[in-house]
């Protein structure tokens, strides 16, 4: 089959398409003929391996796959003796690893049914960045109706799932993002607008119930500056910056929150079946939907890759394997 490789970490450049061996599946996994696959800054991590962290997941010293990309839509096509949810022909979606390639094997657990009213592409802009925004608002933050929430990079891939989600739950959202993405978040249903080129969010009096920070542009103490006494901010930012600078992002939330009366929270978004099939309903019930930025051949992945990591992509970035 066909992928993009790379089989040391570096540059993007590193990147190639070529041909490779097809997935063997285990008994309790799916392999899947992808269509379509979609990319995050995520990605760029871990062609570089940096930050160090990730290759805990990649692999220490070189890469363990050098397949980029965590999302796929795609159709069954074959299962292992102990699936039971998926047959061969099945229209699927979900996260799983090394998903540029035209085939990829995933477990059962990190797949479900593709919504019918998305195209493979939008499908394939699901998964990690719609659950990333699910878990921080439903389990994080507990969100409830008629709270104050401003989420910043509210046209991303991950904000722009945010605004719809808490949206869905009957909060007042507040969107920041630069001039050209006003009017997509005021049509994803922002309550207010806030353009970052011509405003600051942090100046006035504190306000918000949450605050969504999912970008790097705003240090901690400005965020604090906007959020309520009794606040709670949910940082999904930080891992772009580099050596000591990262640390400190990451860390200082966690240590200054035991003693301010402010929640500061990070937190981990783990993909699985039950809450895929959440992002179902919200897709099926008209309250989500997929923004796709740009959609590109497979050999044009590092483009895309590189469009990412410019930090100005609208929505999700998608790489098209096979034409629906």
């Amino acid at each position: 089959m066909k992928a993009i490789v790379h089989d040391e970490y570096g540059s993007l450049d590193l990147l190639s398409l070529r041909d490779v061996d097809t997935p063997v599946i285990a008994d309790d996994q799916v392999l899947v003929k992808v269509h379509a696959a979609s990319l995050h800054v995520g990605d760029c991590f871990c062609v570089r391996g940096d930050p160090f962290m990730v290759r805990f997941m990649t692999g220490l010293l070189k890469p363990k796959l050098g397949v980029p990309g965590f999302d796929l839509a795609g159709t069954v096509e074959a299962v292992g003796e102990r699936v039971s949810r998926f047959k061969p022909g099945d229209e699927v979606f979900g996260a799983t690893v090394g998903t540029c390639a035209e085939y990829a094997s995933a477990k059962e657990s990190e797949l479900a049914l593709k919504p019918t009213s998305l195209s493979f592409e939008q499908a394939a802009a699901l998964p990690t960045s719609g659950l990333a925004a699910l878990h921080a608002l439903r389990d994080v933050a507990q969100l409830q109706a008629g709270e104050q929430v401003l989420v910043n990079g509210a046209s991303g891939g991950v904000g722009h799932f945010a605004v719809q989600i808490a949206k869905s739950y009957g909060a007042d959202v507040t969107g920041v993002c630069s001039t050209a993405n006003l009017e997509m978040v005021r049509a994803l249903g922002a309550d207010h607008l806030v353009d970052y080129t011509q405003q600051d969010f942090a100046e006035g009096d504190p306000r918000f119930d949450l605050i969504f920070d999912n970008v790097e542009n705003r240090s901690l103490a400005d965020c604090r500056k906007a959020l309520a006494p009794d606040g709670m901010l949910i940082l999904n930012s930080g891992t772009g910056a580099q050596g000591l600078r990262m640390w400190v992002r990451l860390l200082k939330p966690i240590l200054l929150s035991p003693f301010v009366r402010q929640d500061l929270r990070r937190y981990l978004s783990t993909p699985n079946h039950d809450d895929l099939m959440v992002l179902v309903h919200l897709v099926e019930s008209g309250r989500l939907e997929p923004v796709i930025d740009r959609t590109v051949p497979l050999e044009q992945t590092v483009a895309a890759l590189r469009h990412i990591e410019s930090g100005h992509a609208r929505g999700k970035v998608v790489v098209r394997i096979r034409e629906d």
